[in-house]
């Protein structure tokens, strides 16, 4: 996530002084932006090595860790806010690490390109699929190994027993409540057990 109006839209999300975990923090900015801004604490957790020594260098305290193995070294309701923004589509247990995200937080917020944005959409059309500025590769480079809808995760929650306690889309910052899967480049998610 490197859009700083999306970064500033999820962090309203996380109330004031929690306990944060942000899975696939990469360069740590969301959590160092959390702690400067919210008064958070936490951790971050990375596998990439250039990231993780971003992270050190930021501030932010960072555990390295491939996600894939899931969460063992946390305890149940660990932390307030389990973040997992632009991480589950890199994974390949998805149903998994949202069970996780919300056991080892009270909330877990995540966050994911969509991929029926109309503008996917249109591409997908004209029989190529889609690079923009939220999936910003060609199909042939990409560390994403799936895609999902906006509608997609509320399939997945539910099957998974988690509750939805909200979930929207973001467009350039500015929230999108009405129809987020056609009309959203990200989509948001608050979960719970």
């Amino acid at each position: 996530m490197s859009d700083n109006s999306t970064m500033q839209a999820i962090a309203a999300l996380v109330p004031h002084g929690s306990r944060v975990l942000d899975l696939g923090c990469g360069d740590g900015a969301l959590l160092a932006y959390l702690q400067s801004t919210r008064g958070c604490t936490g951790y971050g957790i990375e596998i990439d090595d250039h990231n993780v020594l971003a992270c050190v260098q930021r501030g932010v305290n960072v555990i390295q860790l491939n996600l894939d193995e899931g969460l063992s070294l946390f305890t149940d309701a660990s932390f307030d806010v389990v973040l997992q923004i632009d991480t589950l589509q890199h994974l390949r247990n998805a149903e998994v690490m949202l069970r996780e995200t919300v056991r080892v937080g009270r909330l877990g917020i995540v966050a994911f390109p969509n991929f029926a944005h109309w503008p996917n959409r249109l591409s997908v059309l004209r029989g190529r699929m889609p690079v923009t500025r939220r999936l910003p590769y060609q199909w042939y480079d990409t560390p994403n190994i799936r895609v999902g809808t906006h509608a997609d995760l509320a399939v997945l929650a539910q099957r998974s027993g988690l509750r939805v306690l909200d979930s929207f889309g973001l467009q350039n910052g500015q929230t999108v409540r009405f129809a987020p899967n056609w009309r959203a480049g990200t989509s948001v998610y608050t979960l719970s057990r």
